[in-house]
């Protein structure tokens, strides 16, 4: 790897200042104690968790650990901060607190709870409830009165979602029924953990508890479900056993959480990439939105004095934590210190015929590109079960200054376009997604944008398995392949990895590879190896757990003992790393593979 990407100094400091520009995460506050805040910011260059005490405006670190800390929340009363603690980025480990103020040691929180993979934590005055999976399922523990008691247990996937008001009642996800990917909710009364309430919709429909209200005595779950084939809500009063579908004359999907006074919702509405805010009146039923510019909502909430506070960006303008008060005065909220990232360009939309139906990408261009075709990037986001939007990326950024165009998928398995399309990719998982891909590819040619030499597919996690498999199953599209922390070995993969994953697995192909062997052969990438002609790069984490070291190295070793040319990245972290030069290292061993393979295919 060269010590820069570009000749030009400016370009160089520009790209490399969108990743090192400091950024923080939405403040999450003390249920009863607003002042008390926690947010996670790269400031110090790593990831890590920041307190911050509104009362003073004081700020400060909390954890320092050299693979970063990225999930943290406080107590109700806002006297403690509590913290995840795993080994260098394993995500294996317990929860540790320490106090809010300065100077108290950490201190692991539930001691007689085991290690193991997080599966949800709600933390009361009286009670607090944690899940743990292991490779032997997911248990999950309530602690109060001064003892921890095993409040459910089950091989199958489980975890905490929510605790009422006044802590009388647990809401947890089960899949009982056999399917993590659509879960069912139950909840239990924290005396003596009986079942007080069950709600299943039924195969393939899936609920999701978000939060009961935040009044005392008042028993109503705000429930996420997809009945009508898409992500929307409904309140469950599990006293009462009745519920409120809320009908929205909205496209797309929604989430919501409450306001304080449990009589409106704050409405997050998701559609074609981006998002924007709603008010919905629970007597009235009116709606009324909350006007933000196109781009990217995350973490919004409502504070004790109805201030709205939540994440913005576009694919243009950097992340900014942003306040809206009840007069529609909008202003930011927090400034990280230092300089700003550098803007970058906008993302432009395509809808595209597919095998499946009409495909969303976003397509990005170099501002002074020249005219004619472009190389080109096809950018496969993670997941399956997320989705590329218009919002700020440094990523992104980078391969358009380095001249590639951008295109990136979002894939049947994607969500914000209904249940149907996600859901479109069980039982042939990967390949589904490719017939998209190809679709796209086909388009990007055909429009004049891509460079039909020059187009390199790339992703990380799930886009990573499928790059490798995209390499295999269709190798004369691409002049090269960037598969970051990859699913490249399905069989070995499932093997290794965490049972929380094994059981979303199960559900999305079918079973296990005992159950279903052909159905895991024909969408794992170490079938077409033999096929690949592409140059290919991989990068993977020692500690990764859902995508482990061994399954990659299965494929490499096929690799390596044919006439491809590979490079393989191998770094001390788990499923990506925290540390912002590390990111900024694997960046330019990514950006400069593609530009020698680019120019290498270009000249054949």
């Amino acid at each position: 790897m060269p010590d820069r990407l570009f000749d030009d100094a400016a370009a160089e400091a520009r790209w490399r200042a969108r990743f090192t520009a400091a950024r923080v995460s939405t403040p999450d506050w003390a249920l009863d104690a607003p002042a008390a805040n926690v947010y996670v910011s790269n400031a110090s260059g790593v990831w890590e968790v920041y307190a911050w005490d509104r009362t003073t405006d004081e700020h400060r670190r909390v954890t320092d650990r050299p693979n970063g800390t990225l999930y943290a929340t406080l107590s109700p009363a806002g006297k403690s901060i509590w913290w995840f603690n795993d080994t260098d980025g394993d995500e294996f480990g317990s929860w540790l607190r320490e106090p809010f103020a300065a100077g108290g040691p950490a201190q692991r929180a539930l001691p007689d709870v085991p290690d193991g993979y997080p599966a949800g934590l709600e933390i009361g005055h009286r009670v607090t409830a944690a899940g743990v999976s292991t490779d032997d399922g997911s248990t999950l523990y309530a602690y109060a009165g001064g003892v921890t008691s095993v409040c459910y247990q089950s091989e199958d996937d489980a975890g905490i979602s929510a605790l009422s008001r006044d802590e009388s009642l647990l809401a947890i996800s089960h899949s009982e029924h056999g399917d993590s990917r659509h879960p069912a909710v139950r909840v239990l009364s924290t005396d003596g953990f009986a079942t007080v309430a069950e709600k299943w919709d039924g195969p393939g429909k899936g609920l999701e508890a978000l939060e009961f209200s935040p009044v005392t005595g008042d028993a109503r779950l705000l429930t996420g479900h997809e009945r009508h084939g898409r992500e929307e809500l409904l309140i469950f009063d599990v006293v009462a056993d009745t519920e409120q579908e809320i009908a929205l004359d909205l496209p797309g999907e929604v989430s919501a959480t409450w306001y304080p006074d449990a009589q409106a919702l704050l409405v997050v509405h998701y559609h074609a990439a981006r998002s924007s805010l709603f008010r919905y009146d629970l007597a009235s039923g009116e709606l009324t939105e909350l006007p933000t510019p196109p781009g990217k909502i995350g973490g919004a909430g409502v504070r004790p004095d109805g201030v709205i506070e939540y994440s913005w960006s576009c694919a243009r303008t950097p992340a900014a934590i942003r306040a809206r008060d009840a007069s529609g005065e909008d202003r930011v909220l927090l400034t990280p210190p230092g300089d700003r990232a550098p803007e970058s360009v906008e993302v432009t939309d395509a809808f595209v015929d597919g095998p499946g139906g009409r495909i969303h990408a976003l397509v990005s261009r170099p501002a002074d590109a020249p005219a004619g075709r472009l190389p080109t990037l096809f950018s496969l986001h993670g997941g399956p079960h997320a989705a590329d939007e218009d919002r700020f990326s440094a990523y992104r950024a980078v391969w358009v200054d380095a001249g590639f165009a951008v295109v990136e998928v979002n894939y049947r398995g994607s969500t914000g376009y209904g249940s149907a399309w996600r859901d479109a990719i069980e039982g042939r998982p990967g390949l589904t997604e490719l017939a998209d891909v190809a679709a796209v590819h086909d388009w990007a040619v055909e429009s004049g944008l891509a460079d039909p030499a020059a187009c390199v597919v790339n992703g990380a996690s799930w886009g990573g398995y499928l790059t490798l498999l995209a390499l295999g199953t269709q190798p004369r599209r691409w002049a090269a392949g960037i598969a970051g922390v990859p699913v490249a070995d399905y069989v070995a993969a499932y093997e290794d990895e965490m049972e929380q994953l094994r059981s979303f697995d199960r559900a999305l192909f079918g079973g296990s590879p005992a159950e279903v062997p052909d159905v895991y052969r024909e969408c794992s990438p170490l079938t077409y190896v033999d096929e690949v002609t592409a140059p290919v790069l991989v990068l993977a984490g020692d500690n990764d757990p859902r995508c482990p070291i061994r399954q990659i190295e299965n494929y490499l070793e096929r690799l390596a003992a044919r006439d491809v040319p590979y490079e393989f990245y191998r770094y001390d972290a788990g499923h990506g790393s925290l540390v912002i030069a590390e990111t900024v290292k694997q960046t330019a061993v990514e950006v400069y593979f593609a530009q020698r393979a680019v120019a290498s295919r270009m000249w054949r």
